[in-house]
């Protein structure tokens, strides 16, 4: 099968478009940092987890929450894990990678108020009957479990015997 002289024309191109690319924007795609979880109440903890050109050095994240904090290398990232001082008001905070060879990223976080339940969900009174039928519904069920075991002494008896 013969190629057509469009389509020979059209891979040249893009093979001269690749060749000729900044490298800059496939390498500051490897260069990031992200908080796990985004969003926490106070007082809880951020997973911080970055990469740079060379993630076998140490690099430092800073934040107005916390100052400086090093992320070390483990797995292949930096990785290093944060908590919200307790005094911490609800806001956005900006996280801030800085690479040992000057290269930068960075997240925000959301810190959201931490808020207390004052009762748990209405879901029942720890049972679904009343109290007034309670009673009534153990002896049932008593008589229930007393009426089967007679049942099943009958059926033993009547097997011996026939």
């Amino acid at each position: 099968m013969r190629m057509s002289v469009p389509a020979a024309l059209a891979a040249l191109l893009m093979s001269l478009f690749v060749l000729f690319l900044d490298p800059s924007a496939a390498r500051a795609a490897a260069i990031y940092l992200e908080l796990n979880p985004s969003t926490v109440p106070v007082g809880d903890q951020v997973g911080l987890r970055a990469s740079c050109d060379d993630n076998l050095k140490a690099a430092s994240v800073s934040s107005a929450l916390f100052g400086t904090v090093a992320v070390n290398p483990q797995y292949g990232l930096l990785t290093a894990t944060v908590t919200v001082p307790s005094g911490t008001k609800p806001g956005d905070y900006k996280f801030e990678l800085h690479c040992s060879d000057k290269a930068t990223a960075s997240a925000t976080l959301h810190v959201v108020a931490k808020v207390e339940p004052a009762q748990g969900p209405a879901t029942g009174g720890g049972g679904t009957a009343p109290e007034r039928f309670a009673p009534i519904l153990i002896g049932s069920g008593l008589a229930v479990i007393g009426a089967g075991l007679a049942l099943g002494l009958t059926t033993l008896r009547r097997r011996r015997l026939g």
